[in-house]
């Protein structure tokens, strides 16, 4: 039998239930607390109730505690139905007494399973993190809790993301998110950018473009096209900002129905879908053609323009795959085949000869 003492602060709740927070080592919270998985008895009831372990979480958490300036503020969620014992000395301050015999543990994590297994693998016998615990009558009321506490709404991605580039020493994850994020950000809120306004965020909720679609665009083009070549200067951000508008300058002008004043349902040009594509279609003209400037990203556009439907027609995507031109979702497979169909034309239409004009 093994013995856990902790001070803790108690608050007043619901009539006949404790609720408390105490600080702990993770690995003390491991030894008195189980991470019960759901899954399945032999006779099919089902048991437990916490999803299964996602590696690459864990190691992002792990590699972010693994710092000397690491800090977890938020608690984890420990539930007990016996095993435990609170004794109260005033001001609002109890003893906690947690029992584990040989091989058992009385608590059940019920938040913070992710962070918990992370800190295990690390040598800080110091690091304590904040346990809420609450004592429940039965498996029952447990379960019903771990429902409830997990089945929060979660942050709006869009304020995340529009939050990623004022925010400092975030894991590794975040770094291209937060390069696209802050390119995003110039691009709908600087006067005289091709897409001025026109990106929805949630300080924007007025804009018709996804950011995450227009995010999505730069981090596609800063690992493999032609915001690479410019993320090596330290005026990174100006450069990719300056590409990519005279860019939208050139679709808006070449394709100006299609575009102005449009909203994703009637134009597939500004659909989630013909964004990211298109962004494939910029870096192509970049590559072929150098292209950098609206004049010459509209040479291009021209020629592809014959094979567009953005907003009525058909698209002859591949043999025997004819889509009307609000066929395409905003899907990662029609994602791929837009992009192709619409790179493989531009590519056919680069490789013909284009008339000189008369000087």
């Amino acid at each position: 039998m093994i013995t856990y003492r902790f001070q803790a602060i108690r608050a007043t709740q619901a009539a006949g239930h404790d609720v408390f927070v105490f600080a702990a080592n993770p690995k003390d919270v491991l030894s008195f607390a189980e991470i019960e998985r759901v899954g399945r008895s032999d006779d099919g009831q089902l048991k437990g109730f916490q999803r299964h372990q996602i590696a690459s979480h864990i190691r992002e958490i792990r590699d972010y505690l693994s710092r000397d300036d690491a800090l977890l503020p938020n608690a984890v969620i420990v539930a007990f139905i016996d095993g435990v014992r609170i004794k109260d000395v005033g001001n609002g301050v109890v003893e906690v007494t947690i029992r584990a015999a040989d091989g058992e543990r009385p608590g059940f994590v019920v938040d913070g399973q992710q962070r918990l297994t992370a800190l295990s693998g690390l040598e800080k016998p110091d690091f304590q993190v904040f346990v809420s615990a609450m004592v429940c009558k039965d498996y029952n009321e447990l379960r019903q809790q771990f429902v409830l506490i997990n089945n929060t709404r979660p942050l709006p991605k869009t304020l995340i993301y529009e939050l990623l580039p004022n925010v400092e020493g975030l894991p590794e994850r975040f770094t291209q998110r937060k390069f696209s994020a802050r390119v995003v950000d110039r691009l709908n809120f600087t006067r005289g950018s091709s897409l001025f306004g026109e990106v929805k965020q949630h300080t924007n909720p007025a804009g018709m473009i996804s950011d995450t679609a227009m995010q999505r665009l730069i981090m596609n083009s800063a690992s493999d096209g032609a915001v690479r070549d410019l993320i090596q200067y330290e005026d990174r951000d100006e450069r990719a900002y300056t590409l990519v508008s005279e860019f939208f300058h050139a679709v808006a002008k070449i394709y100006g129905p299609a575009w102005h004043g449009m909203t994703p349902r009637l134009s597939r040009l500004r659909h989630g879908a013909g964004i990211v594509a298109m962004g494939f279609v910029m870096d192509h003209l970049y590559s072929v053609e150098g292209a950098t400037t609206r004049p010459q990203f509209e040479e291009g556009l021209k020629l592809l323009a014959p094979f567009t439907a953005w907003t009525s027609g058909q698209w002859e995507l591949e043999q025997f795959d004819t889509r009307p031109w609000n066929g395409i979702q905003n899907t990662a497979t029609d994602i791929d085949l837009l992009t192709r169909y619409l790179v493989n034309s531009l590519r056919k239409a680069l490789r013909k000869p284009r008339r000189i004009a008369n000087g």
